[in-house]
């Protein structure tokens, strides 16, 4: 279990990023906010925090956050597949970080979750998380159980982009674009976070650039995610490393033709999902995060690339600047779990 603490934050602007300290702090009994009640028995507890649960394949993380939305406390344990240990790992590292954060779970108004998978707001159900082994599941109400507080359940990635939003103080509209197992994206327009008639919005991952390409998980064939995420990465690129983009990345370096054509594959899908994000919807910057981008940040400098040239034969691509519209999410951000904390605070969330 990995835990972090940040210094008291003062309310300048809001920052989702918080100080690494080299080695876990002694809990104190410091206040968490300028406004704090007397609770039992977790001690004092501020209406100004947030807990937030970012629940991914890997790794499952909570943090508290202030008033201002920096992170007070993070803490991360390893995901564990299945309905049961799901729950039971939110519910340990949620408590957790309350108790560091001297704050009663049953006292929140309301404590955020984001998780992968198809997910109905409104009853907290998340079905077809394939990757933490859930067909189905009624997250929302099981962890509002076992919290006594009332639980908000979206989209990872939907989440993400609301942290990143919010962190990165973006303007106007985002897209955030996440690059992992699969590809997708969620975006912001005016501070609000845009679902769609079906919740569809942004699956940019399975719009198909190839008609003959290899058949995506969705049934369609050459779709985006399946040269341009983890999965397709893993698919095109046998390795024992498991990191198959690091491998794929470090071949090609060492001037492996092959290993060059996948990655140039990558680079060019990465980069035809930020044409087609600002394309359809105008964003003012497209925000990459995710698995890949940490792996691969010199990915980013060859997107730049192949967006320029394609601004080079095209006036009207180099009149919208695709490449000055490109950022990477700070690292240590925890855009994910921020978002999650702030579900409700954009208005499109439904209750």
């Amino acid at each position: 279990m990995r835990r972090h603490r940040s210094s008291k934050p003062s309310c300048d602007r809001f920052d989702g990023r918080r100080s690494t300290l080299t080695a876990p702090e002694q809990s104190k009994e410091d206040d968490v906010g300028s406004d704090s009640t007397s609770t039992s028995p977790a001690g004092p507890r501020s209406a100004a925090v947030r807990i937030g649960i970012d629940i991914g394949g890997t790794k499952t993380e909570a943090v508290a956050v202030d008033g201002c939305g920096r992170v007070l406390y993070s803490v991360e344990l390893p995901t564990v597949p299945g309905p049961r240990a799901v729950i039971d790992t939110a519910v340990a590292a949620a408590n957790r970080v309350a108790e560091l954060s001297h704050v009663a779970m049953s006292g929140l108004d309301a404590i955020g979750v984001g998780v992968p998978g198809t997910v109905n707001t409104v009853t907290g159900e998340v079905q077809h998380a394939l990757n933490l082994g859930v067909t189905r599941l009624d997250l929302g109400n099981q962890l509002a159980q076992r919290f006594g507080s009332t639980v908000r359940v979206d989209n990872d990635v939907k989440a993400a982009a609301l942290g990143a939003y919010r962190v990165m103080a973006v303007r106007n509209s985002m897209a955030y674009l996440n690059l992992g197992t699969g590809t997708a994206a969620g975006i912001i327009v005016d501070g609000r976070v845009l679902r769609g008639a079906k919740g569809a919005a942004g699956e940019v991952g399975h719009i198909p650039i190839d008609p003959g390409g290899a058949r995506c998980p969705c049934g369609q064939r050459g779709c985006l995610e399946t040269v341009a995420s983890g999965s397709g990465i893993a698919r095109q690129w046998s390795t024992d490393d498991p990191y198959p983009v690091r491998a794929l990345l470090a071949a090609a370096a060492g001037g492996d033709l092959a290993a060059r054509a996948v990655q140039r594959r990558l680079v060019e899908g990465i980069a035809s999902a930020v044409r087609v994000l600002v394309l359809t919807v105008d964003v003012n910057a497209v925000v990459l995060g995710g698995g890949l981008t940490r792996l691969g940040r010199t990915l980013i400098g060859e997107v730049h690339g192949v967006l320029a040239g394609w601004a080079e034969s095209s006036p009207f691509l180099e009149s919208l600047n695709l490449p000055g519209r490109l950022m990477l999410v700070p690292e240590g951000s925890h855009a994910a779990a921020v978002g999650a904390a702030l579900l409700g605070d954009d208005g499109s969330w439904k209750s």
